[in-house]
């Protein structure tokens, strides 16, 4: 075994290296690249980054540079934009150049490049994404109605009187309805178990400031995964999650169908067809995206409404005498009301930017050499769309801090732009394919909430409230845990 002088000794000839070919290597651009921090030789600008939440860093970073900032981690170009103005000029309007992903090791390490979110621009991208809008799609997604009102009416029957656990009770609505489309029933609860740990894996894995380190370092895939500790170190364990996520799901529905027992879901639409091997695998892949994305990416949404409502007692009451007032007291309401709730679909809309659940999102990958407002964006750098930026724009949002639904409606009370068009939902040709899966889902859950349910406070022993102190789990979502009291 190596003592710990050698493995020193080794670690710093490494970055000494890394330093002198830094050092070496100097790249001539026709034109300068966006403004931002300068970096170190070789490390670049990680030292000076909140690598936890590094879209606090770059919306700091915006205020000094401006709204598209260039910057380095190791070996890694990035170039962040903070502007939806600037995002829909490169990543929709020129997305033919902005489409792509780029090659990050360890997603193949953890097994977790089957995620339709990272593949590549191409053939099997293209295959995911028809395939998501066959059954995502707006107008498919607004007839399962009656499945969103069904579970959400089990959320709030599971949330009533509850303190903790929330975000147990937010993830068995949002994971229970993802899979009823994709997989329709499943017997084995551990599915869900166990797509919660891949998640809780993957989240502290795929940002780009802990993958830094392998593209830098090549030769660290070849050692355990026990080395790098922390997340990193369960990237075994999460190929082996993967792995069986992939298959059991997908191989449950395979005996329902042969003993007659199957529902009518994406997968046994698909079995119940002639298909083969490849065909098979980009099936399971789809169906475990959907689950593992549409759980955590949802449920994180409707932890924010609920600690909003804890926050902005104000916005409940709004929220609540609308419901009274156009829908009858003797049901509850559906997508059919939606219509006559423009507030619910303003709060809607205020939840997904007061905190963006992906705060930073996937990165983008130029296919080419561009040129934006006189600077050079090289090909092969990755572009990050940093939302959290977005979401903080005070010429936008004024008081952007504050939750105010009223943003997203005119004077007369109309709602502005459409809900599909929010920058949460991402950009271009990579824009998330169930986002109407999601606003309906989201919707109709805050309605029965608010409908049924006072969100209040928790109260101590001694029957005093108990101060709300949101606590974020951060890495490509962000959730926040806290204390609240749900009651009819």
């Amino acid at each position: 075994m190596l003592s710990t002088a050698t493995l020193a000794l080794g670690i710093s000839c490494v970055i000494a290296l890394g330093v002198a070919s830094g050092l070496i290597r100097r790249r001539v651009y026709p034109l300068p690249l966006p403004p931002g921090p300068r970096p170190i030789p070789f490390l670049g600008n990680v030292l000076q980054m909140d690598t936890k939440r590094p879209w606090l860093t770059y919306t700091a970073w915006g205020k000094t540079y401006g709204n598209i900032i260039h910057c380095c981690l190791l070996a890694i170009d990035l170039i962040i934009i903070n502007s939806q103005t600037i995002a829909q000029e490169l990543l929709e309007k020129r997305s033919a150049n902005y489409s792509t992903r780029p090659v990050i090791r360890t997603n193949e390490l953890a097994g977790l490049d089957f995620i339709t979110g990272v593949l590549p621009y191409g053939e099997t991208l293209r295959r995911h994404r028809k395939i998501f809008h066959q059954v995502l799609r707006a107008d498919i997604s607004v007839s399962y109605h009656r499945m969103y009102s069904r579970h959400a009416n089990t959320l709030v029957i599971n949330l009533l009187g509850a303190t903790y656990d929330l975000q147990q009770h937010t993830e068995a609505y949002t994971g229970s309805l993802i899979v009823a489309v994709t997989y329709g029933h499943l017997s084995h609860g551990s599915h869900l178990t166990r797509a919660h740990e891949l998640i809780d894996i993957a989240k502290q894995i795929v940002t780009p400031e802990k993958t830094a380190m392998f593209i830098a370092f090549p030769f660290l895939e070849k050692l355990p995964f026990w080395c790098f500790g922390g997340a990193h170190s369960q990237m075994g364990r999460s190929r082996e999650l993967s792995q069986q996520l992939l298959n059991e799901p997908f191989n449950e529905v395979k005996a329902q169908i042969a003993n007659g027992t199957a529902s009518h879901s994406l997968i046994s639409d698909f079995l119940s067809q002639p298909h083969d091997d490849a065909d098979e695998d980009i099936m399971k892949a789809i169906a475990l995206t959907g689950f593992i994305a549409g759980m955590e990416t949802t449920a994180s949404a409707l932890q924010t409404f609920l600690l909003a409502m804890v926050l902005y007692p104000d916005v409940q009451a709004r929220a609540r005498a609308e419901i009274d007032q156009a829908v009858r007291h003797d049901r509850m309401p559906c997508l059919n009301d939606r219509a006559s709730l423009p507030y619910l679909d303003a709060i809607l809309r205020e939840v997904m930017r007061w905190y963006p659940v992906a705060p930073i999102g996937f990165p983008h990958t130029t296919l080419d050499d561009d040129v934006y407002d006189g600077h050079f964006i090289p090909k092969g750098t990755a572009v990050i769309v940093n939302q959290w930026a977005l979401s903080r724009d005070e010429d936008i949002f004024p008081d952007a801090s504050r939750f105010d639904p009223s943003r997203h409606l005119t004077v007369d009370g109309k709602l502005k732009n459409p809900f599909v068009n929010h920058f949460a939902f991402g950009h271009g040709r990579r824009i998330c394919p169930g986002r109407w899966f999601v606003e309906n889902s989201l919707w109709t859950a805050i309605a029965a909430i608010l409908a049924v349910l006072r969100i209040d406070h928790a109260k101590d022993s001694n029957g005093d409230r108990i101060k709300v102190k949101p606590k974020f789990t951060t890495g490509v979502t962000i959730l926040n845990h806290f204390t609240a009291l749900l009651k009819a």
